[in-house]
């Protein structure tokens, strides 16, 4: 039996704290945490703000030592000790998967704080790739209370299984203003 998966994820900044939101799968609605400047349609690199508009779910990347494999219909990836993500606008490799070492400014995907445990890959400022426009933004883990991303999306990671089931190549994630 062929699997039926949201749509749309949306995601809704808070009125009372525009640093917090709630996301919503179907029927599955969660708090979660947003960029230290909230939403922004403008976004730069490094300006803590989470994007708005509408964007394809790439892939998801999951860290096999922390928990068993997700099930989602997304490209799933393993993560390893040696994957980064370059965030400096200077590098040929910007906003794309890297190998580790790397020269230049990048994003250890392999963390000791568990908030790349799952991390789903948001496809902001893909297509054309531009520089300065902000990169690794992500779906991810939150910190305990919700404190703020630079940028990304963050979930409880009680509940973060519960929305990948829910999610298939098709899905899109709305980030509203």
């Amino acid at each position: 039996m062929k699997r039926a998966y949201v749509a749309v994820v949306r995601v809704h900044r808070s009125p009372l704290d525009h640093r917090r939101g709630r996301l919503e799968a179907g029927n599955l609605v969660l708090p979660c945490a947003l960029g230290r400047s909230g939403t922004r349609p403008g976004k730069r690199e490094g300006d803590g703000a989470s994007p708005v508009g509408r964007f394809r779910l790439l892939q998801a990347f999951y860290r096999a030592d922390h928990g068993p494999r997700p099930r989602t219909g997304l490209a799933l990836r393993r993560i390893r000790p040696r994957d980064g993500w370059s965030d400096d606008p200077a590098d040929r490799r910007y906003n794309r998967l890297v190998p580790l070492p790397c020269p230049t400014s990048h994003e250890k995907m392999w963390r000791d704080d568990h908030l790349y445990d799952v991390v789903l890959d948001i496809g902001w400022n893909r297509g054309p790739i531009v520089r300065g426009r902000g990169s690794a933004i992500f779906l991810h883990l939150a910190r305990s209370g919700f404190t703020p991303t630079e940028g990304c999306v963050a979930v409880d990671r009680r509940m973060i299984r519960r929305l990948l089931e829910r999610i298939g190549p098709k899905t899109r994630i709305e980030i509203v203003g």
